[in-house]
């Protein structure tokens, strides 16, 4: 448990890092966050009882410090779906322990990517005045975005991008951790 905590807090440490405002020696990795891997690889290595509260606490934890620094209000209906879906994720993270094969996790983590993307930016032209309640202006939510941000296209594009490599690191970690436990009956994830 203590190496998928680690990878964990080093994935919503870089979320922070990177979304930082002013921060720009990573302005062309907008959105470079493993959000939907921390929820599906959470769910996958943690202990059942722990294995949705603790990848969406430490997102939580995250969403404060970046709100703080964006003068954002914390709970909203755009923040609401985001805490929904990813909920749901981490649902299917439980789900693909009966099918722990690499092709299916990774798979799994870009569907994961596609449908945060898809259901947040559709909650957010719902609930954002900026957009027009029209088919134009759902186009818009999914492709160009608020003006003065950088196209929600390409916060997409990175956030697949992050949450596949994500999941991939995690897979080759946890899969050298349980080949060194099976040669080692005494060696424990705690």
């Amino acid at each position: 448990m203590i190496p998928a905590l680690i990878l964990i807090f080093v994935a919503v440490a870089w979320r922070v890092l990177i979304g930082l405002p002013n921060h720009h020696d990573f302005g062309w990795l907008h959105n470079f966050t493993p959000l939907t891997a921390i929820a599906l690889c959470g769910a996958l290595i943690l202990p059942r009882r722990l294995a949705l509260a603790v990848p969406l606490a430490a997102l939580l934890a995250s969403d404060v410090v970046l709100n703080y620094a964006f003068s954002e209000p914390l709970f909203s209906v755009e923040m609401l779906t985001r805490y929904v879906v990813l909920a749901g994720i981490a649902v299917g993270g439980l789900w693909l322990r009966k099918h722990p094969h690499a092709a299916v996790v990774l798979g799994g983590s870009a569907l994961a990517s596609v449908a945060f993307y898809f259901i947040t930016n559709t909650a957010s032209w719902i609930d954002n005045p900026a957009y027009a309640k029209t088919f134009a202006g759902w186009a818009q939510a999914l492709i160009s975005g608020v003006p003065g941000f950088p196209p929600t296209i390409v916060f997409f594009r990175n956030a697949l991008m992050s949450d596949v490599l994500f999941t991939g690191l995690f897979l080759i970690c946890t899969g050298a951790l349980s080949r060194t436990m099976a040669r080692s009956p005494e060696a424990r994830w705690a």
